[in-house]
């Protein structure tokens, strides 16, 4: 197959899957660029608009008529596959993560695969556990009371939900059998499945900062056997090149702790404004000083 054709041929195929992911289910296409698409390589195709000679026509006048010019293609150059949009790459990988059913019981106990939500260009990136109840129905991570308390740290740190990207290591929510509220840890089996939906989201993102929010989150991230958040969280570590501040999930902070856990939290948050050169007021600095 020559060159030329090669690249028109990969060019119109890209086109046409562009098109298809656009929503569009049939396109038109003129007689004389059908047979441009179907001739051989290196073979001219005949033009449909080409006369035909008539038997009555004497063969001097017969040789003296000429082909018209082969129509020329309308279709548009299609960009390389490197130049196309995060936007698109992030759909695509958000249409693949909600059909995948690499875990059973998740896939067929889900309402909706909660795959994240924000800027997918922001510089912070906060990844959780999995979707509870709340999520799984909304579709939405983030979203029950734990969520509420994320957005309100967000909010403290000068910054919004709008403005960052929030996202689990599970898409769907763990299967909780004869249950409709409560939640469980996710098994390793299905971190792994999904840890890849993740990766590839931080690649595409590229934050400056990820925060890890729980255990399960490191484990995740990390692959790493259950570790003990107490004695991680305010630390950073290395994911890719990309600075990750392990601290607690915003859950834990609804329980009946002291005061001075919650300004633990609020310490790792300070560390992260610092790492991402935002200001920090003497007003955040004070936070839960005076119940500590």
């Amino acid at each position: 197959m020559s060159g030329a054709y090669s690249e028109f041929l990969e060019a119109t195929i890209q086109h046409l899957e562009s098109l298809k992911r656009g929503g569009r289910r049939y396109v038109e296409v003129s007689r004389e660029t059908l047979e441009l698409l179907t001739a051989k390589p290196g073979r001219p195709p005949l033009p449909v608009s080409a006369p035909r000679v008539a038997p009555s026509v004497p063969p001097q006048v017969a040789k003296t008529v000429t082909p018209a010019p082969l129509p020329v293609a309308t279709i548009a150059p299609i960009p390389p596959l490197a130049s196309r949009s995060k936007e698109v790459e992030m759909a695509e990988l958000e249409a693949r993560a909600k059909t995948c059913v690499k875990c059973p019981n998740l896939a067929n106990s889900r309402r909706n695969v909660v795959f994240g939500v924000g800027d997918i260009n922001a510089s912070l990136m906060f990844v959780g556990e999995a979707p509870g109840m709340e999520e799984d129905e909304q579709g939405e991570p983030f979203v029950g009371r734990a969520g509420q308390l994320l957005t309100k740290i967000i909010q403290t740190m000068g910054l919004d939900r709008q403005s960052v990207y929030i996202a689990n290591i599970l898409k769907c929510r763990p299967d909780t059998p004869a249950q409709t509220t409560g939640n469980r840890k996710p098994k390793p089996e299905e971190m792994q499945n999904c840890t890849p939906y993740l990766n590839a989201q931080i690649d595409l993102i590229k934050p400056k900062v990820i925060v890890a929010l729980g255990g399960s989150a490191v484990e995740g991230l990390f692959g790493n056997a259950p570790v003990r958040i107490t004695q991680l969280r305010g630390q950073y570590t290395q994911f890719r090149g990309i600075p990750v501040m392990q601290t607690y999930h915003p859950s834990y902070l609804l329980r009946p702790n002291p005061v001075n856990v919650k300004r633990q939290v609020w310490e790792d948050m300070l560390q992260v404004l610092e790492k991402l050169g935002l200001p920090i007021s003497e007003k955040q600095r004070g936070f839960f000083l005076a119940k500590s």
